[in-house]
């Protein structure tokens, strides 16, 4: 299956606070397992989803910063938690507070990935999307995709940095 061609409608999804968003994903980021939630909130069905790049939710205000953070942690065989701005087939968009970690086998080698999602309040929306509006913008004012994705990434150890806080503190003191 193609991505989907959908431009962003503006329109916010939300879900409960008690609702968690489950997903597993292979060595690639292929979608292996997906709960009613996540499609219940993402407007896909199981069948769309499966073996589909987890990307196939990627909203595009997404600084690509972000992920190659998180895809540094977690191929560490390490967890982390970060704000994800996703985009619903239709083009709707949703925001999670993730929470994902390696899946070791019995000789701890990484053989897929877990993620768990839970909605995050609306004063935690309001405190990332101004960071990652800043990352976006610097990511997009380099021609070399590369070059902004470098920039992107030293501007947000920069932010957090001037925090006093890890990454992991400043991450729950939004």
């Amino acid at each position: 299956m193609a991505k989907y061609a959908v431009a962003p409608t503006g329109r916010a999804r939300t879900f409960g606070e008690n609702e968690i968003i489950v997903s597993k994903t292979d060595l690639k980021g292929r979608i292996t397992y997906a709960n009613d939630v996540f499609l219940k909130v993402a407007d896909f069905t199981e069948s769309e989803v499966l073996g589909q790049p987890h990307s196939i939710v990627r909203h595009p205000d997404m600084p690509r910063a972000v992920f190659k953070l998180l895809w540094d942690v977690v191929e560490a065989k390490r967890e982390i938690f970060a704000y994800v701005k996703n985009m619903a087939k239709g083009g709707d968009h949703y925001w999670v507070f993730a929470h994902v970690t390696p899946s070791l086998n019995a000789r701890g080698e990484i053989v897929g990935y877990h993620s768990n999602r839970r909605s995050p309040t609306d004063a935690q929306v309001a405190a990332i999307e101004p960071i990652y509006e800043a990352l976006l913008a610097e990511e997009k004012r380099h021609a070399n995709a590369k070059d902004g994705l470098a920039a992107s990434r030293r501007l947000l150890e920069d932010t957090i940095a001037k925090t006093g806080m890890p990454y992991e503190e400043f991450i729950f003191a939004l």
